[in-house]
């Protein structure tokens, strides 16, 4: 059994949902090229080495400001 493909659109972007992978937008009209980007980008994220607790903490710190600092920048 395999898993479908699902199509959709969200905001002018088509998105292709891969199981596993968060939705991602269609880089080029060309469905070879496509699929060979997203390919080549699936192998530099699985060769990355797993983020330290350190780093989450800094990555979450920088999406998680207070309404009183986003509005000063």
């Amino acid at each position: 059994m395999s898993a479908a493909t699902n199509t959709e659109t969200a905001g002018g972007v088509q998105l292709v949902d891969t199981p596993g992978r968060p939705a991602r937008p269609v880089r080029f009209e060309d469905p070879a090229r496509n699929a060979a980007y997203w390919a080549r980008i699936e192998r530099i994220v699985d060769s990355a080495p797993p983020l330290t607790d350190e780093q989450r903490a800094v990555i979450r710190t920088a999406f998680h400001q207070p309404k009183a600092r986003r509005a000063a920048a």
